[in-house]
């Protein structure tokens, strides 16, 4: 068998006449998918695959195809004739405009065997001389392929060379996927030998140096599962040039190590090559250094230096690493575009201060999902920045040699023992600057959250988010929403129970037990529903916490915001105040020191609700009640003075006597969550859910733990925290349902709102998928606030019993899924485009046409 290699990502442009067995060959060795037939195109565009007035539009179409592929990184491959230099010449432009190498199969089998094909398809019956004018385009052309930008060319002169080939598919150098870490990405060394060897001992890395002269060798022995990738500038300017090329050598040759090359590697090949280059920027340094090595090790050096490729792309695709840096176009690709940008980035054509270039700053611009590790532009401290993080922290300059461990994404360093050579550009600026990130998130794109998105969460796989949802949540966080830099969480909506048949009630337990039940939760926490006003609340430990992690630089210590990302009190010098009496609650519990983290974020509830919905109360509440009193007591004189002359009035005294009541049930409903606030002593506090701390998550911890956690913020005298009552309940212990749904009784009876009930594991899985991670139940006089004063009517009653709530709960679900993924992404210090993907998301959703009283 003949075997035909080709990359597994190119271009591949099949050359040959009609009747050469072109399609065929296709059809054997490529997916249905990867073929894009010009005949397929003809007949899209025409109905007929051999309508030739239809060739422009046809081939239009097939450039259209191709572009979109060979941009997701597709294989393709090109099914028409393709004789004529001129009509092969766009493919080779679409195959370097994605970075794709263009691969030709030509055809060459002669006219005997083109003709006796066709004799045998009714719909190929052209004239000979078709046939012969293929043939010799071909072989006329067949020389000047390469010249025409054709990396590889693979000819088959007869059937039989076809029919005996096997097709293989071979990785891009730059494609290492199959490589997974654990890795340790070393960054620019510079010749700097000592602090390679003490970085390498820090992680774990056993290096030792033998012998003198030609004889000279060292071994690295890594940590048991690790390797280590060097980012390239391997030499200049440091004192051990020779010693870091032997080591990092050592370590490729062995397995061990994996290096890219640097622009720095890329001169010094080139004056081992012979070619002429400037003698400057440590290039000095290091031809004195390898000119006192015998011959045998600078040909090695010049033979390893040349193999360096731009990049490497490894870890099933999550990690790519580069010199200079990379788009996200250009990874797991190759071209010289690549290899230039790899190695020197990219400048605006401007010079700085300092006559330097300057660079544009492709890391800003990043959107891709794989994660990139450089070098090349010395920093102070290694940072990330959209997912990329460059390494170059300065060592040769006297900063220090940075390593990120991976899949850790921990830093590594150590001191540089001297400066070995002074920068032209300061190695630190003036002044203390923010992140690289939060500096990047100071510009937010509405780009970013517009439109349709397809929001990937690791709950509920994707959420999509329409055009028509992002439209109306936009404008909120634009005209009403706090700093979008505290934004880093909504809760999600909540479901109600099952509707109750019981008489006179429209929600009971029995329905939010009956469902965990169901879905095999085991075991479920009743937390009491405090009628107050949803808040999340961000609280750091200082102000420069807050400038450090959320990039705030306006002096605050964290945010209180609402379930739609609005300031929850109307001047900052309240919401300071409420987070100073936080954080020494917070103090006071030691949870600094215990979570390892300056900041916190808590989903709690705030009381009074007259607090936020002061408006509501008084222009919808208060109004309806006044309202109802006022006519239903007119009306029940009127009655009286009816029945008092002796005419039948039906009962109507009885029955309008029993909506008065009732109104006077809604009037004092409400009040009971309503009482004027003097001072900040006037307002409580009830966080339930501990969201996350620096580097932790604590959405995902069982309720039982949550509230014993967050008890300890309410053990100390400050009358502003309150601890949430709550009863963990087993399902499959029918006294434990009955106490706690005496609990419910007896709270709802004396006014209060009702309770939550929650699978005691917060991320709970039933038949279908996520199950509701909480249901509230109700109490019939808070049902009153929300449906009227005369919702439990017999008639009313039934008509509410029929509500839906498929909607609600396929909301509650989602809108769960992104508030958790927005947490993760937060904590992991992704960009803050990625967390606000998710936080508005929950915002958009809840543009949903769904019925407000559920």
């Amino acid at each position: 068998m003949r075997e035909t290699r080709i990359p597994d990502f190119a271009l591949v442009v099949l050359v040959g006449a009609s009747g050469s067995g072109k399609s065929t060959f296709a059809r054997t060795h490529f997916k249905p998918t990867e073929i894009v037939s010009s005949d397929v195109c003809r007949g899209i565009v025409a109905d007929d695959e051999n309508d030739q007035s239809a060739t422009g539009p046809a081939f239009d179409l097939v450039h259209v195809i191709i572009d979109k592929r060979l941009a997701a990184r597709r294989l393709t491959v090109v099914d028409a004739t393709n004789v004529r230099a001129e009509d092969r010449r766009h493919y080779v432009t679409l195959a370097r405009r994605h970075h794709a190498l263009p691969v030709a199969l030509v055809f060459d089998v002669g006219e005997a065997v083109c003709h006796e094909r066709n004799a045998n398809r009714p719909d190929r019956q052209f004239g000979p001389h078709v046939v012969r004018n293929h043939t010799r385009s071909i072989r006329r052309g067949l020389r000047g392929l390469q010249k025409e930008g054709y990396r590889h060319v693979h000819v088959f002169r007869s059937a039989e060379e076809m029919d005996q080939t096997v097709v293989l598919r071979e990785p891009l150098w730059t494609d290492r996927r199959v490589e997974t870490g654990a890795f340790d990405i070393i960054g620019d060394v510079h010749g700097c030998g000592d602090e390679l060897e003490a970085l390498l001992a820090e992680l774990g890395y056993a290096v030792r140096f033998d012998g003198d002269g030609e004889a000279r060798t060292c071994t690295v022995t890594p940590p048991d599962g690790r390797r280590a990738v060097f980012v390239g500038d391997l030499v200049d300017r440091g004192p051990r040039t020779p010693d870091v090329l032997r080591l990092v050598m050592g370590m490729v040759a062995a397995g061990t190590g994996f290096c890219v090359r640097g622009n720095h590697d890329e001169k010094l090949l080139k004056w081992m090559n012979g070619r002429k280059v400037k003698i400057a920027h440590g290039l000095a340094e290091s031809i004195a250094q390898l000119e006192a090595e015998p011959e045998p090790f600078r040909n090695a050096v010049r033979a390893f230096l040349d193999g360096l490729i731009s990049h490497y792309w490894l870890d099933e695709g999550r990690l790519a690493v580069a010199h200079a840096g990379l788009k996200e176009t250009m990874i797991g690709r190759a071209s010289g575009a690549i290899r230039s940008f790899s190695m020197f980035g990219e400048t605006t054509g401007e010079t700085d201060e300092f006559g330097l270039p300057v660079r544009h700053n492709w890391a800003a611009d990043y959107r891709g999902p794989v994660q990139i590790a450089y070098g090349h532009t010395p920093v102070p401290e290694a940072d990330w920045l959209n997912r990329t993080i460059c390494l170059d922290t300065g060592c040769v300059f006297g900063g220090k040699l940075t390593a990120l461990r991976w899949p850790e994404r921990e830093l590594v360093s150590v001191p540089a023992a001297r400066v070995y050579a002074e920068p032209v550009r300061p190695l630190h600026g003036p002044g203390e600057a923010l992140s690289a990130q939060a500096a990047a998130d100071d510009l937010l794109d509405i780009e970013d959250v517009s439109g349709k998105r397809i929001v990937e969460t690791r709950l509920a796989k994707t959420v999509t988010i329409l055009e028509d949802q992002a439209t109306p949540a936009l404008e909120t966080m634009v005209r009403f929403a706090i700093n979008p830099k505290w934004l880093v969480y909504l809760p999600p909506t909540m479901s109600p129970s099952a509707t109750s048949e019981r008489s006179g009630l429209l929600e009971h337990p029995d329905e939010a037990f009956g469902y965990f039940a169901h879905e095999n939760s085991g075991t479920v926490v009743c937390e009491e529903k405090h009628m107050g006003s949803r808040a999340v609340l961000v609280v750091c430990r200082d102000a420069e916490m807050a400038r450090e992690r959320f990039g705030v630089t306006t002096g605050e210590t964290g945010a209180v915001h609402t379930r739609t990302g609005r300031p929850f009190f109307p001047d900052r010098e309240t919401s300071e105040a409420i987070l100073a009496r936080l954080r020494a609650a917070v103090e006071s519990a030691g949870w600094w020191d215990r979570f390892e983290t300056g900041w916190l974020l808590l989903d709690a509830e705030i009381m009074p609700w007259s607090a936020k919905a002061r408006s509501l109360i008084a222009d919808q509440y208060a109004g309806v009640a006044s309202a109802a009193r006022s006519s239903l007591s007119d009306m029940a004189q009127a009655m009286a003075a009816v029945d008092a002359r002796g005419i039948d009035t039906g009962g109507a005294p009885s029955r309008i006597g029993d909506r008065l009541e009732r109104a006077e049930r809604f009037a004092a409903a409400y009040r009971h969550y309503c009482w004027p606030v003097r001072s900040l002593d006037d307002y409580r506090i009830a966080p339930f859910q501990l969201l996350a701390t620096e580097g932790a998550v604590h959405a995902d911890r069982d309720h039982a733990w949550h509230m014993q956690t967050l008890a300890e913020l309410a053990a100390g005298d400050d009358p502003v925290i309150m601890a949430t009552a709550h009863r963990i309940v087993d399902l499959a212990d029918a006294g434990a349902i009955e106490a706690a749904t005496e609990w419910w009784t007896d709270m709802t009876s004396a006014g209060g709102e009702g309770m939550v009930v929650k699978p005691m594991i917060p991320i709970s899985r039933g038949s279908k998928g996520l199950i509701q991670p909480a249901l509230k139940c109700r109490g019939p006089e808070y049902l009153r606030i929300i449906y009227g004063p005369e919702y439990d009517l017999p008639g009313n009653l039934d008509r509410l019993r029929r509500r839906g709530l498929g909607r609600k709960r396929s909301l509650a679900i989602r809108e769960f899924a992104l508030g958790y993924e927005a947490l993760h992404r937060f904590v992991a210090r992704e960009p803050l485009r990625r967390v606000h993907e998710c936080v508005f998301g929950v915002l958009a959703l809840e543009s949903e046409p769904v019925d407000p009283r559920l």
